[in-house]
């Protein structure tokens, strides 16, 4: 099974462009800095190479990048415009400077590429991958185009497009989740691959199924820490197999493998890794035990609809029991607990019913918790949208019988697992398609259990909502045990968002791919870890 699409940053994974950048950097850094030392006398403090230029630019927006490495020399500089001339003191006018420099350099000589990179790309296109470039330089298409490899890329996603659609930069994922959905494909079905630590941390905040980490400089452990899957040095090191097997990954049955290490991956990953070609992850080789308990401090994430109920045939018939409710409330009082629904949060709230928790309802647009709430404020310019998809379903799929639809505020949803003929769930398929599909793109669909939904089409989902309560918590990732429990196909946002900094647990009676790390049968499994860890 390989992966949908695959994005590529452009310097140190494509091209050898990454030390022209660098040596770029430390032209117009140190002509500065010497500037400011003859004329106020300042002392001179020379931009490193590569320590510098690793921690503060590498990977980062042009202009953010300049900033960055300013204050780490106590200088602050008005940003100016991005339209100043280089000669101008702003933060602009210094890295519009050192864009001249670097494309002076460019002139001259064709830059080096990554022969083993274009290799690869060109067997995914025979497989038929799609391929993307996504990159924060504003080079990034006369760089190609210069090496006469801008016809492999089906989309490209640089600092220029980055400006013109008010992308946020690495480590934030837009531009990465942006290209993949350019050529059709979801975040979690497609892989990232990058050098910078920025770039593997924004694939994994953009949700991605497979983060693969180039190491050019010798910092595989770096790169697996802040984000990276699988690490490599050269792309000569592995092949379509070992990314196929790694998409056929299947979590772990979690109460049998309390106590017991997980395998690394499937058999081609785990023999490459063997012969020292590559570096999994560590997060990925933990026993359910050490991944879920294994940190000073624990926060649970919980979906409602078959974790902590059974799935049933109509929504209003999911109750959670009494039992359930008991051992919920005893876990919060030892743990931080969130419940993150497709529901609304007042409906979820209800359903429930334990005080002191966070509850994120409509997919994570609505968050409340002991002291914040949040509305995504995007979200409430599309209720009017959502309030006409909710009369055109309701119009479209009357004659229906056992078709259910589900009101949510920020979305609406159409099951049709009592709909009993084939024929009439394509025609709820094609209903809820139209109404997506004539939105001008302000609206997108969710395929889960026998069930389609609307939602708003923004940059927001169950992961992202995750990441804004711990990041509201001021939680301390690196410490502290994230555990994320779903069911449906809706939760894999989570389980990706948190995959190298967290445990996804997978509720299904069956084995089947997922990027969550470990699986339980059912709400009873659900209700048994809950009775073992308070027991812990």
């Amino acid at each position: 099974m390989l992966p949908k699409a695959v994005i590529f940053d452009l310097d140190g994974v494509i091209t050898q462009t990454a030390l022209v950048h660098e040596e770029a950097w430390k032209e117009m850094f140190d002509e500065y800095l010497r500037l400011r030392q003859e004329r106020d006398g300042e002392p001179f403090k020379e931009f490193r190479k590569p320590q510098d230029y690793l921690e503060y630019v590498d990977g980062k927006p042009r202009y953010e990048g300049v900033r960055s490495f300013l204050e780490s020399r106590g200088i602050k500089l008005s940003y100016g415009s991005p339209e100043d001339k280089p000669e101008e003191e702003t933060i602009c006018g210094l890295g519009n400077k050192k864009n001249k420099k670097f494309l002076q350099v460019l002139e001259q000589d064709k830059p080096k590429v990554y022969e083993s990179t274009v290799e690869f790309i060109k067997k995914l296109k025979e497989k038929g991958v799609r391929i993307g470039v996504a990159s924060s330089s504003k080079s990034c298409k006369p760089i190609l185009e210069s090496a006469g490899l801008m016809h492999l890329f089906e989309t490209r996603v640089d600092g220029v497009v980055s400006a013109e659609l008010g992308l946020t930069g690495k480590p934030e994922g837009d531009i990465f989740t942006t290209a993949a959905r350019n050529i059709d494909s979801e975040p979690r079905e497609s892989v990232v691959v990058e050098d910078a630590v920025s770039g593997v941390q924004a694939g994994r905040n953009g949700g991605f199924g497979l983060v693969l980490g180039i190491a050019r400089r010798g910092n595989e452990e770096e790169l697996a820490r802040e984000g990276a899957d699988i690490v490599i040095t050269d792309f000569s090191q592995i092949n379509l197999e070992a990314v196929e097997d790694w998409f056929r990954r299947k979590p772990l049955p979690l109460l049998s493998s309390w106590e017991k290490p997980e395998d690394a991956a499937e058999d081609q990953i785990t023999a490459l890794e063997k012969e020292g070609k590559i570096l999994i992850n560590s997060c990925h080789k933990r026993s359910g035990q050490k991944a879920l308990l294994g940190k000073e401090k624990v926060i649970f994430f919980l979906d409602y609809d078959g974790t902590l109920t059974p799935i049933v045939e109509r929504p209003d018939m999911a109750q959670i029991s009494s039992r359930m409710r008991e051992v919920t409330e005893e876990l919060s009082r030892k743990y931080p607990v969130a419940i993150v629904s497709g529901r609304m949060r007042q409906d979820v709230q209800n359903l429930v019913g334990i005080k002191g928790l966070f509850y994120a309802g409509s997919h994570g647009f609505d968050i409340k918790g002991p002291d914040f709430e949040i509305i995504q404020p995007k979200a409430e310019e599309v209720i009017p949208l959502i309030e006409k998809a909710i009369e055109k379903l309701r119009s479209q799929l009357a004659n229906i019988e056992g078709v259910i639809i589900e009101e949510k505020k920020f979305s609406v949803a159409a099951h049709y697992r009592l709909v009993k003929n084939k024929d009439e769930v394509d025609k709820v398929k094609e209903a809820v398609n139209s109404i997506v599909s004539a939105s001008s793109d302000d609206l997108r669909l969710l395929s889960g259990k026998k069930v389609f939904e609307i939602l708003p089409n923004m940059e927001w989902d169950k992961g992202k909502a995750i990441r804004w309560i711990i990041d509201s918590m001021k939680v301390d990732w690196e410490n502290t045990s994230i555990i994320y429990i779903g069911d449906d196909t809706t939760d894999e946002y989570a389980f990706s968002a948190i995959r190298t900094r967290g445990t996804g647990i997978l509720v299904s009676d069956r084995e089947k791919n997922s990027l969550a790390h470990f699986r339980l049968d059912s709400p009873e499994q659900v209700k048994e870890l809950f009775e073992r860890i308070i027991k812990n």
